[in-house]
């Protein structure tokens, strides 16, 4: 079928019916418009259906008597005697009739059954006649019917959709009473107006409407394309809806819709209780979180979202929206009710795993205790000092962290770092002989700046100073390990550089189907001569796929660093984020690796999984090109496999592995982690 062309769309301010919605959460999309009411059969404008039918079938035995009550047998003339109905459709009985019930009842033998147009004439179209006599029940030739069955048969006629009204006429003829029901058709639909649709896409009326385009309008098919309309904007939590519908003169359709606008939009403190309180939190600062604007169609599923971004910032126990009528205006009043936590400080303590240290009575075990503050200045801005401690690892860190920097409207955060950290050099260096401990200290300070660039993902750039130097147990600074190997680039007890660092991370969920990607590059910046530059890349991608029951998911990582760089920043290969079966770092240290992994965790039961997997990483023969070949000293052979099983648990910290694995030595290995791997 041709485009139709005569479709338009008149934006135009609606009012809506006056509505008092329930305080309920966003979330109940479908529950709160079916509490506002947005029945689209309860707001339509009545259409201009007319059922104005008149029927008697009172027979006189008599010559005399009003000629409107009578039909006299053995006149030639046709004698109408009428039954009206009210425009409801109610069908009342005249006076001259009478309307006791069991003139209601009385039955009279039908001869003949027609249908015809409102002048008593044939129609011109047949197919109309068709459904009209389709729909008819109990009017049939040569059967007794009541007054009630043909008012019955009228609605049937009018329900079927093609016509605007019906009168039933019943005429006397020498072979007997024929019953005629003289209807008139709808009109061709010839074209729409729609006024008041700014988020409908016109698109999706002119297809609704496309196929009745030259034809008679149906009514049954009209309510179905509004329901279609009404459900558009209900599977997208829109507050919108037909209004109103009415069929013009030429065949036009006019439709009325109504979309309730955002108006305004306040924030509201409460306490525990519900009661009102004075918040800590700038308003501002929350509002600047919402994506729901003044002037847009109102979205629950939008206003979710907000809800979900707001308690994501982390200073707010409970958040919900509650819509009201912004008065006669057809518009809505949005109240965001925030529920803030006692308090934005505090002191915390914890501990953790470190993967570095791989021996000794507490392998690994770190201890920390943090001192924060939540939002500080009521603007949600973070600051944190923090203290771990290990067997070897120790880190100082202050962190300051801007979510959204004021005046910005790309979502851009701040985070400035200073940290001051002692590590263990085995990943790279590995067991120093008689036990003596070989760890790395760092000073670094820094700033980034984030921002999210499209939907899924996030880009950071930032600065950092670092200066970095070897150190023994006692914490002397030295320059070479156990076997002479250089332990700096630069030959100082200590390398200094300052690197720019780019960064792209996309991120699509967290279920095990989810899919992941890192790309991050750091440049050094020659400040100084001695500083150090190098160009160092690195990348991971993860995905999963649901296969049944089960899951596979598959990760590979690789990097590669040019330049002169230490020897502590090699890329180490082997450990339980890495090729498992080998301990940290001892299957390669290479200026290049590569890393794939592969596994299958399946549901045991309840929280548990169980899991195979297998794993493969080399250096790519790079290992020798680090300055001071730590590989090489060690013996470690650069490239390696591992493969076992392991179960998982669920907890708020993500999945806690716990694995055993086999290397290609043949070697097994215990491993124990937090998370999906890197």
């Amino acid at each position: 079928m041709p485009r139709n062309d005569d479709v338009r769309f008149i934006s135009s301010s609606i009012k809506l019916p006056s509505f008092s919605p329930p305080a309920l959460h966003p979330t109940q999309t479908r529950s709160f418009f079916s509490s506002l009411h947005l029945n689209p059969s309860s707001k339509f404008a009545k259409l201009p259906f007319n059922f104005n039918f008149q029927f008697n079938f009172a027979l006189s035995d008599s010559d005399s008597g009003p000629a409107s009550n009578e039909l006299k047998s053995g006149d030639d003339s046709e004698s109408v005697v009428q039954y009206k109905g009210d425009e409801s459709g109610a069908v009342t009985q005249s006076k001259s009739v009478g309307s006791s019930r069991a003139a209601e009842e009385e039955r009279v033998l039908i001869s003949e059954v027609f249908v015809r147009n409102k002048d008593g004439e044939e129609l011109e179209r047949k197919d109309l006649e068709a459904e009209a006599l389709n729909a008819l029940k109990a009017s049939r030739a040569n059967s007794a019917l009541t007054v009630r069955e043909v008012q019955e048969d009228v609605h049937r006629i009018i329900a079927s959709g093609y016509f605007m009204s019906c009168m039933p006429v019943a005429v006397d003829t020498r072979d007997g009473i024929r019953l005629i029901f003289q209807v008139e058709p709808n009109q061709e639909f010839q074209g729409l107006v729609c006024e008041g649709a700014n988020v409908l896409p016109s698109k999706f009326v002119e297809d609704a409407f496309r196929d009745g385009y030259g034809k008679v309008v149906n009514i049954r098919r009209l309510d179905e394309v509004i329901s279609s309309i009404n459900g558009w904007y209900m599977e997208r939590g829109l507050f919108g809806m037909v209004s109103g519908v009415e069929i013009l003169s030429g065949g036009m359709i006019k439709l009325q819709v109504s979309e309730a606008e955002v108006n305004d939009i306040s924030i509201r403190f409460l306490d525990k209780t519900g009661e009102p309180t004075v918040g800590k939190t700038r308003p501002e600062t929350i509002l600047r979180q919402l994506t729901t604007k003044k002037g847009q169609v109102y979205s629950m599923i939008q206003g979710k979202r907000d809800v979900d971004t707001v308690l994501a910032m982390g200073i707010m126990d409970d958040v919900s929206i509650i819509p009201q009528p912004a008065g006669d205006t057809g518009k809505v009043d949005l109240t965001m009710n925030v529920v803030e936590r006692k308090s934005g400080g505090g002191i915390s303590g914890g501990g953790g795993i470190s993967s570095g240290i791989t021996s000794g009575p507490l392998a690994g075990l770190i201890g920390s205790i943090a001192i924060y503050h939540k939002n500080l200045f009521g603007r949600n801005q973070k600051l944190n000092l923090s203290l771990e401690r290990g067997q070897i690892d120790s880190i100082f860190r202050i962190n300051y962290t801007d979510p959204w920097i004021e005046g910005d409207d790309k979502r851009t955060s701040r985070a400035i770092m200073i940290q001051n950290s002692r590590t263990p050099g085995t990943l790279v260096h590995g067991n120093q002989p008689n036990n003596n401990s070989l760890t790395i200290g760092r000073i670094t300070a820094g700033i980034e700046y984030s921002r999210p660039f499209r939907p899924k993902w996030n880009g950071t750039a930032g600065l950092i100073f670092q200066r970095a130097g070897a150190h023994d147990e006692r914490g002397i600074p030295i320059i070479r390990d156990f076997f002479g190997s250089p332990l700096t680039a630069s030959g100082n007890t200590h390398d200094d550089m300052l690197l720019a660092k780019l960064e792209t991370v996309y991120t699509c969920s967290g279920d095990p189907g989810s899919s992941m990607f890192v790309f991050n590059m750091d440049q050094g910046i020659p400040v100084s001569p001695e500083w150090l530059v190098f160009n160092r890349v690195n990348a991971r991608a993860r995905q999963g796929f649901v296969i049944g029951p089960a899951c596979f998911l598959a990760c590979l990582s690789g990097g590669h660093v040019v330049g002169k760089f230490p020897p502590h920043e090699a890329f180490p290969i082997g450990g339980t984020n890495s090729v498992r079966g080998y301990e940290e770092g001892v299957l390669g240290s290479g200026r290049s690796y590569v890393v794939g992994s592969g596994e299958i965790s399946f549901p045991v039961m309840g929280p548990v999984e169980g899991a195979v997997f297998a794993d493969y990483g080399t250096d790519l023969g790079s290992g020798s090109t680090v300055p001071g070949d730590p590989a090489g000293a060690r013996n470690k052979p650069g490239s390696g496999y591992g493969y076992g099983i392991g179960v998982r648990v669920d907890s708020p910290l993500g999945p806690l592995r716990l694995e055993y694995a086999f290397n290609d030595q043949r070697t097994g290995r215990f491993h124990f982690g937090i998370g999906l791997r890197n």
